[in-house]
């Protein structure tokens, strides 16, 4: 099976939870360490599905990887190679295939429901059952939902917290977040959290609380997510 390519945009916001998730389902995989200046792949057919990871970027910056990274996106989804988005990611995403990125009406930090809406889509990835879940968030902005998308999730803060196109996924929220990602964005995210007046802005405080709970439960979703986002790995039309 050919690897699925995970790319990395900062070194604090790796694959996370995803990659035990890869890794317990047998899942090659590797990391383009963008951050570090590594070429962005020319064809997307050399993996079995691509990943985008987070990063304090926006995609609308002059930055030299941004319209290659465009580029693979919308080639990807042509060819059939799953495409899966996180925070950035799901920006990414959402620009290469007629979206469009802006400010969020507030900040987002810490952790919040998002909510499920009742369309079919939305059920077949985040389960029939679920109404919301709390969800991980650090973004300041985000997309619209791309033509031929459907928005999957949704909560007070942010309109668009998700969309599905087939195969394909882009969240807003962060679903691979590890007990060690938690400490270290809290660390290097101090200044900006003590510094915000959103509401929507936890204290490091309240993001540490019950963490251990709320990380499990976040996993069970993203249990269930990257399960169905695996199911269309291997498959592309040439």
């Amino acid at each position: 099976m050919k690897p699925v390519a995970v790319f990395r945009h900062v070194p604090t916001e790796g694959p996370g939870y995803f990659a035990t998730v890869l890794d317990r389902d047998h899942v090659p995989w590797r990391v383009i360490k963008v951050d570090a200046g590594e070429a962005v792949p020319a064809d997307p057919r050399a993996f079995s599905g691509l990943a985008f990871m987070g990063g304090p970027m926006s995609v609308n910056d002059d930055l030299p990887w941004i319209a290659p990274v465009l580029r693979l996106i919308r080639d990807s989804v042509d060819a059939g190679v799953p495409v899966l988005g996180h925070c950035l990611g799901g920006q990414l995403m959402s620009k290469a295939l007629g979206g469009s990125v802006g400010r969020n009406p507030v900040k987002e930090i810490g952790w919040g429901d998002v909510e499920v809406p009742g369309n079919a889509t939305a059920q077949q990835w985040f389960g029939r059952s679920a109404l919301l879940f709390e969800a991980f968030h650090w973004h300041g902005e985000t997309f619209t939902i791309p033509p031929g998308a459907e928005r999957v999730l949704a909560n007070q803060y942010c309109e668009n917290q998700a969309f599905a196109l087939g195969k394909h996924l882009g969240m807003q929220c962060h679903i691979e977040m590890t007990l060690e990602m938690i400490h270290l964005w809290c660390l290097t995210g101090a200044r900006e959290i003590g510094r915000s007046k959103s509401p929507a802005v936890q204290s490091v405080t309240a993001i540490k609380a019950n963490l251990n709970r709320r990380l499990q439960a976040l996993h069970r979703v993203a249990d269930g997510v990257y399960a169905r986002w695996i199911e269309g790995l291997g498959v592309c039309r040439t």
